[in-house]
């Protein structure tokens, strides 16, 4: 099955007016277990980015986070979609753009989510599972953080 993001990126043009750069479906499409697929849209390597400058690594991203940066991806989490409990050392704003998931914490903890709802994620050990009979598609906004202490290569 496959997976498409159409992604515009807008910037300016030589006398400083709006214009779209990149309009098109994301090519960068990796599945990291089975039944999820996601695409990064656009990554940044610093906190505070150049918009003067195109400097699009979203191809180039290969973890979940870029140090120092911050990555946008959009991912589709299929029915039974394999477990893939985790820790991401990021602040994570995570958008439920269709369908219900729930989302699974390290002490048992389970909070139903859908279309609509929006989690902030502080660095906790966390699943994402769909029990439902439809794809669940999520956007997320990762920006990198460190860890309190203690927690570094927990989870």
């Amino acid at each position: 099955m496959s997976f498409e993001v159409r992604r515009v990126v807008t910037g300016h043009d030589e006398n400083g007016k709006a214009k779209v750069l990149i309009d098109e479906i994301s090519d960068n499409v990796i599945s990291r277990r089975p039944g999820q697929h996601s695409t990064v849209i656009w990554a940044t390597d610093r906190p505070t980015p150049d918009l003067g400058a195109l400097n699009d690594i979203s191809a180039d991203v290969t973890q979940t986070t870029v140090p120092n940066g911050t990555v946008f991806r959009v991912s589709r989490l299929a029915p039974g979609v394999t477990p893939r409990t985790h820790r991401t050392e990021s602040l994570d704003y995570a958008i439920v753009l269709a369908g219900t998931v729930d989302m699974e914490l390290d002490d048992g903890e389970i909070v139903h989510l859908k279309t609509g709802d929006v989690v902030v994620q502080r660095g906790t050990v966390h699943n994402w599972v769909n029990t439902g009979t439809e794809d669940c598609v999520m956007a997320y906004v990762l920006i990198a953080a460190a860890l309190p202490a203690g927690l570094e290569g927990a989870g």
